[in-house]
């Protein structure tokens, strides 16, 4: 990984019901957002939110919202996929993605490269109970990690409540991630979104870039921002606040890594432990990749806030 701006940007969905109409002005207002913060920061990495397409809670079941979402790459994503070349950066936003019948709708994250290809598409593989499509919701979880190489580095993805399932990043970290986007819509408490973006990233000596949303969703939920940068020791190193807007910061691995043992070798110093145990993961990732109602049998952990994510 090489050093370079990253950023996330948090923005609300537009307001009332969703429709045809309102994921389109969502796609542009989103693309608008990612230009801005483009052009202000000079980040060559951009993480918008979970579902930025159209807010978490649609307010509907799997079958409409299938038919307002599209395969990916499709209309959804090729607006972003436009920004991203004219802008020439990594650009990662959440969506809805359509399954192959009206019952399937993934909650995905997508990866896009500078030259608006995508590089890769994550399927959240741990859905909250409330959008989950075998609990009376309208998403079907996925069962895939997904790490990209880019001229960045090697980006994995999760999405929101997957950051309470170590596995999935311990996955990503022994096939080389060094950077994870987390694009989410997280309300259960600030410190809930801060502890897990900082204990993952020093689980996995990763970097984080967090992305949540604010304002309301088409079933009026309301989400809280606090967008994070998080360093592979675990340093906050930017953070929005609750309002529209975007977090950056500049990451370097040599500094970054330096700092855990000041004076050593340290970014060199983990490749033998990720060698060793590659094949005690891969051999155990669809354990490791489960659904969430095994850690949850019951619903979901409690303290949960109007059912988000």
């Amino acid at each position: 990984m090489r050093p370079f701006t990253a950023a996330a940007v948090q923005l609300a969905p537009v307001p009332g019901p969703l429709t045809a109409r309102s994921v389109q002005d969502n796609i542009g207002k989103a693309t608008a957002w990612t230009r801005r913060c483009a052009e202000s920061t000079g980040a060559e990495l951009i993480v918008l939110p979970e579902t930025c397409t159209t807010g978490f809670d649609p307010g509907m079941g799997a079958e409409d919202l299938w038919s307002l979402v599209s395969d990916v790459p499709g209309p959804v994503t090729e607006p972003f996929q436009d920004t991203a070349r004219d802008l020439g950066v990594h650009l990662c936003l959440g969506t809805y993605e359509r399954g192959p019948d009206p019952g399937t709708v993934y909650n995905s994250a997508v990866l896009i490269g500078p030259d608006g290809g995508v590089l890769g598409v994550y399927r959240k593989t741990h859905p909250f109970r409330v959008e989950d499509v075998r609990r009376g919701g309208w998403t079907t979880p996925g069962s895939e990690v997904c790490v990209a190489d880019t001229d960045l580095g090697r980006i994995g993805m999760a999405i929101c409540f997957d950051g309470d399932f170590p596995e999935l990043w311990r996955i990503q970290a022994v096939r080389g991630a060094e950077l994870i986007c987390r694009p989410s819509a997280l309300l259960r408490s600030a410190d809930i979104w801060e502890l897990t973006c900082r204990a993952r990233a020093y689980d996995e000596h990763v970097y984080v870039v967090g992305a949540n949303a604010v304002g309301a969703d088409p079933a009026g939920t309301l989400y809280f921002g606090n967008s994070l940068i998080v360093t592979p020791v675990a340093e906050v190193v930017a953070r929005a606040a609750s309002h529209e807007g975007w977090a950056a910061a500049r990451l370097d691995p040599g500094t970054a890594m330096g700092s855990l043992t000041p004076g050593s070798s340290v970014p060199h110093g983990f490749d033998h432990l990720a060698e060793r145990n590659l094949a005690l993961y891969e051999k155990h990732a669809s354990d490791l990749v489960a659904p969430a109602e095994t850690a949850f049998p019951h619903g979901g952990p409690p303290g949960r806030v109007n059912g988000a994510s």
